[in-house]
């Protein structure tokens, strides 16, 4: 604008009345407040998704380190405490009915704030859903623990938002917490930032919650390592370099071994239907068990002392907890494996790699008593168990695809979570970040296929994303 134009509208300002002059005032007030609002929401973002980041980190850190101590007291002493497994479920129950009404339905309550279906989530679900983690997995309940982890992250980032002038503050911020709890349990922040954008994914991706996410995840995960905070990690590398396979399997004489990309893809129909499976079914079993005993202490004490007699009765707590004694089996029998093909070949490797450790019915037996234990009411979370069965399934199938048992139970760790949770970027990168990136391509086939054959199954029940083909 020059001068004279300045000065037209300056003459035509001075010619309206007092009352409309205040009105055009207020509204270009209003006008630059917005702007203002929206240049420094994304900053302003970040920085709390740093701050924020750290704070669930140390938090998480700090309950993963109780729960691992639990875990240890209870693999120390399974015949003494995994027959209170009902005492300590009627006990979760109780906490829940008397102090945390409002937060009992775990990740639903996350996934209904963030569908705006409801609008407010108690801080009380941070210790409820701690203590009620601790005790499942003291007494032996078949659950993870990134339930609690994610829940702690998003119940105190939604609250913060509740402060913000910021337009979809509560939803930037409700992914911020899920991503930074993720990470925190995982320290993966790359698979936690794609985790938390696709679980909460509402018709579109969330991008302005893509910054703040990340920077969360990855401060949580600094904080958590430099906490001491354990991290599960494989080299997935020097396994198939033990057993004479490479990166190079996966092409040949140059280009893509067609061979093997089939194997891969045969292989990810399989971990898709076991995923899908196990999401339809603990969807049902849940539906069933709660009409059956419509009281949750009832329910959580009688099943509680069935799942109790199964978990001794299946080799003293061998599918107890988390399943990380599953994992860490898997791949000391991957180890193993490769060790003997140096010495045997690598088809007698295959054929023996379950007499290192791992059976043909050790996935399917965690499989029904993660359903179970969280049909019954127990808190957890169901992730870390998904890794467990798609590894075990993975070593189970190896041997009908001449897979090398370490990359057979690395594919069906990644891609049975991909099935069961309907993501599919998250598994792909939780994979590289655990095993290294020089398998990704296996990955990327392995999980995608298995997203496309879960028959549109989830683990989280209000997820409303579908494949339309």
């Amino acid at each position: 604008m020059n001068f004279s134009d300045f000065s037209k509208a300056s003459q035509q300002f001075n010619q309206f009345s007092p009352e409309m002059k205040e009105q055009m005032m207020k509204m270009a007030k209003e006008r630059i407040k917005e702007k203002m609002l929206k240049w420094f929401a994304t900053p302003t973002f970040v920085l709390l998704g740093i701050a924020l980041g750290a704070v669930i980190g140390a938090l998480t850190a700090c309950f993963g380190d109780i729960s691992d101590r639990l875990t240890a007291i209870r693999d120390a002493n399974p015949l003494y405490l995994i027959p209170a497994l009902a005492i300590g479920g009627a006990a979760i129950a109780f906490a829940y009915k008397k102090w945390g009404r409002w937060t009992e339905r775990g990740m639903d309550q996350v996934f209904a704030v963030g569908l705006k279906k409801e609008t407010d989530f108690p801080l009380v679900a941070i210790p409820m859903a701690a203590v009620s983690t601790w005790l499942t997995q003291l007494f032996g309940g078949s659950a993870g623990r990134e339930g609690a982890a994610m829940q702690i992250g998003s119940a105190l980032s939604y609250n913060i938002s509740k402060k913000l002038p910021f337009e979809n503050a509560a939803h930037i911020m409700l992914i911020t917490g899920l991503a930074a709890g993720f990470a925190g349990i995982f320290q993966a922040p790359m698979a936690a930032t794609a985790f938390a954008l696709e679980v909460l994914l509402v018709g579109h991706f969330e991008l302005a919650a893509l910054l703040p996410a990340a920077a969360a995840a990855f401060t949580a995960c600094k904080v958590t390592s430099m906490l001491g905070f354990h991290k599960f990690s494989v080299d997935l590398n020097s396994l198939l370099d033990a057993s004479g396979f490479s990166a190079s399997i996966f092409t040949n004489e140059g280009a893509l071994d067609g061979k093997f990309l089939v194997k891969l893809a045969l292989m990810g129909i399989l971990f898709g239907i076991v995923g899908g499976g196990f999401a339809k079914l603990l969807g049902l079993s849940q539906n069933f068990f709660a009409k059956k005993f419509p009281n949750n202490i009832k329910r959580i004490a009688i099943m509680g002392v069935g799942i109790s007699a199964l978990l001794l009765l299946f080799f003293q707590g061998r599918y107890a907890g988390l399943g990380t004694n599953l994992l860490d089996m898997s791949f000391a029998s991957a180890n193993a494996a490769g060790e003997a093909a140096n010495a045997v070949g690598t088809a007698a490797s295959i054929a023996n790699a379950s007499a290192t450790g791992i059976a043909g019915y050790d996935w399917i037996l965690k499989f029904a008593l993660t359903i179970l234990t969280l049909s019954a009411g127990f808190v957890g979370g169901v992730v870390t168990p998904l890794f467990a069965i798609g590894a075990t399934f993975g070593i189970f199938i190896a041997s009908v695809f001449g897979m090398p048992v370490a990359l057979a139970a690395a594919l069906g760790f990644a891609a049975v979570f991909a099935s069961a949770s309907n993501t599919l970027w998250a598994p792909i990168l939780i994979a590289g970040e655990i095993f290294g990136f020089n398998c990704l391509p296996a990955f990327f086939i392995v999980c995608t296929v298995a997203y496309i054959c879960n028959g549109g199954q989830s683990i989280y029940k209000q997820k409303k994303i579908r494949i339309k083909i």
